[in-house]
């Protein structure tokens, strides 16, 4: 894909940045400067169930400011397109930072803080390593899905278990690598 139109406007996408369950996120250039379109899609998923993706992004974006979790803030919304407008936080994810054989233990405050912040809000984040970008001013949490918090789901029971080369982690490079659909 060469470019993504947002709004009528042509977009000249540099890359994909990654597929989620809701929607493909291009990194992109508009006005010289770089941002994120996600483009909401409607693949099956087996173990989630949508409504309207495009509305429950913006309410998810809603409720995770509302909270005080770093988000790249919300741009522009294209409705007739399914596509949002996000900024662009460059930086490594703790996902390439593990792949890399790097250590993210000095970023466990940080992301403890954020789910102590959604734990306290009613809410859970998506706590998988590609979520979450590295830079000088903190740690930031670059997708806009939460829900209602349940302990099952919440950094230290689930989280947690993909923030190290665990046997999680080691299944799902894996799959990756052997390009298996997963999570």
């Amino acid at each position: 894909m060469d470019t993504i139109c947002f709004g009528g406007v042509p977009c000249p996408v540099i890359r994909l940045l990654g597929r989620g369950k809701g929607g493909y996120s291009y990194l992109v250039e508009r006005d010289g400067r770089p941002f994120v379109i996600k483009q909401i899609h409607h693949e099956p998923c087996d173990y989630y169930a949508f409504g309207d993706k495009l509305q429950s992004e913006l309410n998810d974006y809603r409720r995770l400011t509302d909270a005080g979790i770093p988000v790249p803030e919300l741009i522009d919304v294209d409705r007739p397109g399914e596509r949002l407008m996000k900024a662009y936080i460059k930086g490594p994810t703790v996902m390439e930072r593990l792949m890399d054989g790097g250590d993210v233990t000095p970023y466990l405050p940080a992301v403890r803080r954020m789910a102590e912040r959604a734990r306290a809000h009613g809410l859970n984040i998506d706590y998988f390593p590609t979520n979450f970008v590295i830079r000088a001013d903190g740690l930031w949490y670059i997708d806009y899905e939460c829900n209602d918090y349940m302990p099952e789901w919440d950094f230290e029971h689930w989280g947690v278990r993909y923030w190290s080369h665990t046997p999680e982690l080691e299944t799902w490079l894996s799959q990756q690598s052997s390009g298996k659909e997963t999570t």
